[in-house]
């Protein structure tokens, strides 16, 4: 029986890698919902940092893009809707999008809200 080579090498970089690292339960959550709403969008990107200068402004779970409209998600593992309303609101102002829409999304109870 023989191996491709592509077989090969990936037992080698599963072998010699380290440990896969497991996901928290809010990575969990941020890629449940983008699977979820992926085929609604052209684009949809994870875990995008907001940066000015060298200074860290904060970070968006989840930006989706249908045709020149954006779309903002903030995920949460509880029902913190007053937290993600207020970091929603702070990247909208960073990034100068006031016309684009924002959703919270519960990870424990799988709800989504317009905020």
């Amino acid at each position: 029986m023989s191996l491709k080579i592509k077989d090969f090498w990936e037992l080698e970089n599963k072998r010699f890698s380290s440990k896969p690292t497991k996901l928290s339960k809010h990575d969990r959550y941020v890629l449940e919902l983008s699977d979820k709403i992926k085929h609604k969008y052209d684009s949809v990107s994870v875990n995008v940092p907001i940066r000015h200068l060298k200074r860290s402004l904060g970070e968006i779970d989840i930006i989706a893009k249908k045709g020149n409209r954006l779309d903002l998600y903030e995920v949460k593992c509880s029902y913190r809707i007053l937290k993600a309303r207020k970091q929603l609101r702070r990247m909208k102002k960073y990034l100068k999008l006031p016309n684009a829409r924002s959703y919270f999304y519960c990870g424990s109870s799988k709800m989504l809200v317009t905020v």
